[in-house]
């Protein structure tokens, strides 16, 4: 009993001289005399000053210490992850909760993030728990727990953060629309040669394209050599690129592109549904036969790829595409209203007419007052008649369509191969068994084209419309050198395929008008590819 009032009457006392005057740890002031009287009071004096100096040097170490695993075991709670500029996610940080908040900002250790880490944004909860900033244009002072884990975190993030920024990159891709070719105007297409190229060409297989009729599939209808499908045209001065079937229904994206004429057209507008369909998905595309018109659907792309027959151009008594076989052929040469009505909302439309020329000397003209009465008319000279023809439909192109939305170009015609002789083989049956184009061949090839007919085109392609230009596309010289292209006896006749009988009799059934495919035409649209890609865009202008 003594010991304990002993005690508390030192620590009143104690509490009393530090009201009196300075306190002294070492008990040597003159005015603690009472605080001696239990003669233990320097002991706990000595007690006191060694506890307050412990907690001054040895403070950070201890609150680490005990501070520290509340840290690591207290609640958390997580922050949504925060959006990095490239797309990717940061990854979450978990942050201290607030009941804990108070402690953490005790003991605290302050690291600078490389620059890449300040482009990551921040939310607004770790602004308010675990970061601070500065007002300088110094580096931000991001504010991390201490502990083993914590350091090891930063390093994972940024791991993350740089792989998912390079995965974004990788994910874009270039616009298509739009594009254009650098092949010059100036380059003369016409002028080249043929070059076998067995690595790089057909443009597509036989067997690929389901929309061939079976005219033309020559391999299927029993040709055995199938070289002459992979000829490539080089032309002389400059280069032609490679069919794009992707770049080039880009290109036709929302447009229509339409061949008007004669059987040849027909042939080359097979070729191109084969050249683009590639790029159409499987359940989006497909042909349509409507009256004298044929279309090919590609409908993701909202386009179209047409042909109209038309094997004059204007009307004539020939004009059924199914009942065409007319003995007396009567054209009207003043009459184009009622095929063209359906060539003005084409964005590309591509002309031609030649074939049906060439079976008279002289053609058959229907007076201007003969009303609907076929059996009035006049036979006119071949090369008038043909000028007189164009006249008529370069005159409607000029007056009516729209240059800012609409490319207009004319083939030239396509060359027939009937005189073996001609090319240096006189055992030869027009161009059965032929199976090689006419290689490092000198001067003309005197084959039975119409140069005559080949000029009027021409002049009146370049003159006749000033308003619209009209490109014309010269087809014919390469193609003479093409005696191998034919389908000759590997095709149908009258809608059924040639029975070996007749394929034994070339010189009656060899059909060497129209071409193989994949084969010449494909070149032939290389052309026209080129021509159309090398020029800018046009306009999308809704009809009215």
């Amino acid at each position: 009993m003594q010991f304990t009032g002993r005690r508390k009457s030192s620590l009143v006392g104690a509490g009393a001289g530090a009201g009196a005057g300075q306190f002294d740890p070492y008990g040597t002031s003159k005015h603690g005399a009472s605080l001696r009287k239990g003669g233990r009071l320097p002991v706990y004096v000595a007690g006191v000053f060694f506890f307050v100096f412990v907690i001054v040097m040895y403070g950070e170490d201890i609150r680490s210490v005990t501070l520290d695993p509340i840290a690591l075991t207290g609640p958390t709670t997580t922050l949504p992850a925060a959006v990095l500029p490239g797309g990717g996610v940061a990854p979450r940080r978990d942050v201290l909760s607030s009941t804990e908040k108070k402690g953490a900002d005790e003991a605290v250790t302050t690291t600078t993030l490389p620059r890449r880490d300040l482009e990551r944004p921040v939310e607004r909860g770790e602004l308010t728990t675990t970061t601070t900033t500065t007002e300088t244009a110094a580096p931000v002072q991001v504010i991390r727990k201490l502990g083993g884990e914590t350091n090891k975190k930063p390093k994972k993030e940024k791991k993350k953060k740089a792989k998912r920024q390079r995965a974004a990159k990788k994910t874009v891709a270039p616009a298509l629309a739009g594009v254009t070719i650098s092949t010059p105007e100036t380059c003369d297409l016409s002028k080249g040669e043929w070059v076998f190229d067995n690595s790089s060409y057909p443009l597509y297989r036989e067997e690929e394209c389901s929309f061939l009729t079976s005219q033309v599939t020559c391999m299927r209808n029993g040709r055995r050599d199938d070289n002459y499908q992979k000829w490539r045209w080089q032309p002389s001065g400059c280069d032609m690129p490679r069919f794009d079937s992707k770049l080039f229904m880009e290109r036709l994206r929302n447009k229509r592109l339409m061949f008007v004429g004669d059987s040849l057209n027909r042939n080359q507008w097979e070729s191109m549904v084969c050249l683009v369909q590639s790029a159409v998905s499987p359940d989006k595309k497909y042909v349509t036969w409507e009256d004298q018109r044929v279309v090919f659907h590609a409908w993701e792309f909202n386009a179209t790829v047409e042909f109209y027959w038309s094997p004059f151009l204007v009307e004539s008594n020939s004009d059924n595409p199914k009942i065409h076989s007319i003995q007396h052929r009567i054209i009207d040469a003043d009459s184009i209203a009622a095929h063209a009505e359906n060539w003005r909302r084409a964005d590309y439309l591509v002309f031609n007419t030649y074939i049906w020329w060439m079976n008279t000397l002289n053609m058959k003209l229907r007076r201007p007052a003969a009303g609907q009465n076929w059996e009035e008319h006049d036979e006119v000279v071949r090369i008038d008649a043909y000028r007189k023809v164009l006249t008529t439909w370069a005159g409607w192109v000029n007056e009516n369509i729209d240059p800012a939305r609409t490319s207009v170009f004319f083939m030239s015609m396509s060359p027939l191969h009937l005189s073996p002789q001609v090319w240096g083989n006189p055992d030869g049956i027009r161009c059965a068994k032929e199976t090689m184009p006419l290689l490092n061949w000198n001067g003309p090839i005197w084959l039975g084209t119409d140069w005559d007919m080949f000029k009027v085109a021409s002049n009146v392609s370049r003159e006749a419309s000033p308003r619209v230009p009209i490109t014309f596309v010269d087809i014919t010289t390469m193609s003479e050198r093409r005696k191998d292209g034919h389908t000759s006896v590997h095709t149908i006749r009258q809608g059924a395929l040639l029975t070996p009988e007749q394929q034994a009799d070339p010189g009656t059934y060899a059909d060497c008008i129209h071409w193989c495919l994949p084969g010449v035409p494909d070149i032939w649209n290389s052309i026209l590819y080129t021509r159309i890609m090398s020029r800018p865009e046009a306009a999308r202008v809704t009809a009215s």
